[in-house]
């Protein structure tokens, strides 16, 4: 076998990629490039048309994730043996890769990645200039093949950060689900909302179906828009359908969905309650075109709230000790500040410390200015795990944090973060880490959390 173990295979996915690491790369729309996926696909074989497998894409600027693995989970319980792509991940790799929530095995990892380098190096040969095979669409080669082998009659994708250029949206969906679509990444896909929503609405396919939560009305023209000339079916889902706040309590969310009634979610986010309506009109209309229970029974009602209870979606609002209480949360733009704020609640006992680590493509005034007023004390802090995330110099990030807080520390790396804020919380306060994607990665290991399955 050509790999000894799963880092070698790593290294051999972002190869392509790693040629160009020093260059300085512009906007999707001229530097991706999704056909060597398409070529690496049809080399391999994949998909296997001739099976009978339903495909979900999702994309969005929050809750892609989240939406994901809700709808992977509802399939799951429907009867469904259902594939799972994510990115990025937390501890490991190949947790990006699950069918009935359990990640790819590291043996079955290599040996796929084994077995399709051979068109990987003939594709690469062929490359000038800057072109290159994306690791995604690798990943997605592989993600396939396991879903194959396991006889996956569902799979649930998630894209990057936009859709139409993205690798991952070259699979055959019939589903495009669109959560909340916000100004991000604008370096790469644009300045305007409508210029993001368009890289968003790519992944909508021929005679497809589309749904979205409620948008900005300049996102749904464009929604729209694209369905319409992909001749695709797109609904948006009203404010009044989606699913309505009951309460919270220390294990998670209970809320009411139509027919469904109270349905418990053992996640914190109250944005969560948005992600599962999605993931619940994706499930039905996936459903209805594959064999199963009635959609309409009692059984099928009965799936959809033991599914929703089932849910694990590790890093997103998830609380990692007591004593204080320290709670972790991708929330790196206003939005996403304001409702970890909202979520947590009555849980924020003080004294509350807050651990930032904001990208600087978001919004980093914007966070420092929605935190500030809810915590006693900020310590920034960054990451070196992810060099396609680039944080602001620690002077920068001081001067402008300052603006909004007396208490504000930077801290060289989140395990010193973590020690500050635990020390100055004391045992009965809590601290919030709202910081990027490869810093709650970081906090898994410091806690010496897997996630196996989820």
């Amino acid at each position: 076998m050509r790999f000894h173990d799963e880092g070698d295979a790593i290294t051999f996915i972002f190869r392509s990629l790693r040629r160009l690491r020093d260059v300085q790369r512009g906007p999707d729309d001229q530097t991706r490039d999704p056909s060597p996926t398409r070529v690496l696909l049809a080399c391999c074989g994949l998909p296997n048309l001739n099976i009978t497998r339903e495909y979900a894409v999702v994309t969005g600027s929050k809750g892609k994730g989240s939406t994901t693995a809700i709808l992977a989970k509802l399939l799951q319980h429907i009867g469904h043996t259902t594939g799972m792509l994510t990115s990025p991940h937390l501890v490991d790799f190949r947790e990006r890769i699950r069918v009935n929530g359990r990640m790819i095995p590291e043996g079955d990892f290599i040996r796929i990645v084994d077995e399709i380098a051979p068109e990987i190096d003939r594709i690469e040969a062929t490359f000038t200039g800057m072109q290159y095979l994306s690791p995604q669409g690798i990943f997605l080669a592989i993600a396939l093949r396991w879903f194959e082998e396991q006889g996956a009659t569902a799979a649930v994708l998630e894209v990057g950060r936009g859709g139409r250029y993205d690798d991952v949206a070259v699979a055959p969906n019939r589903l495009s689900l669109f959560t909340p679509i916000l100004l991000e990444h604008t370096a790469q896909l644009g300045g305007t909302l409508e210029r993001i929503a368009w890289h968003k609405a790519g992944i909508i396919k021929p005679h497809s179906t589309a749904y979205s939560v409620p948008q900005a009305t300049a996102v749904l023209e464009v929604l729209q828009t694209e369905a319409d000339a992909q001749d695709a079916e797109f609904s948006w889902i009203a404010p009044m359908d989606m699913g309505q706040l009951v309460r919270h309590d220390e294990a998670g969310i209970h809320f009411t969905l139509t027919r469904y009634g109270e349905l418990y979610l053992p996640l914190h986010g109250r944005y969560e309650i948005e992600n599962a309506t999605l993931a619940v009109q994706g499930a039905g209309n996936m459903h209805g075109r594959l064999t199963g229970i009635p959609h309409g029974s009692a059984a099928y009602t009965d799936a959809i709230r033991s599914g929703l209870a089932a849910v694990q979606w590790p890093g997103r609002m998830q609380k990692l000790q007591d004593a204080p209480a320290v709670w972790v949360d991708g929330a790196t733009t206003v939005i996403a500040a304001e409702l970890m704020l909202k979520s947590l609640g009555e849980k924020l006992r003080p004294p509350v410390i807050a651990i930032i680590g904001t990208p600087s493509d978001r919004d980093t005034e914007g966070v420092y200015r929605t935190l500030a007023p809810a915590v006693e004390g900020i310590i920034l802090t960054h990451s070196d795990i992810n060099a396609n995330v680039r944080f602001p110099a620690p002077d920068v990030a001081l001067a402008s944090a300052g603006r909004f807080h007396d208490d504000v520390r930077y801290a060289p790396n989140l395990g010193t973060a973590l020690d500050w804020a635990r020390t100055r919380a004391g045992r009965d306060g809590t601290v919030i880490a709202a910081v990027a994607q490869p810093l709650v990665g970081e906090s898994m290991l410091l806690y010496g959390l897997r996630f196996e399955v989820i």
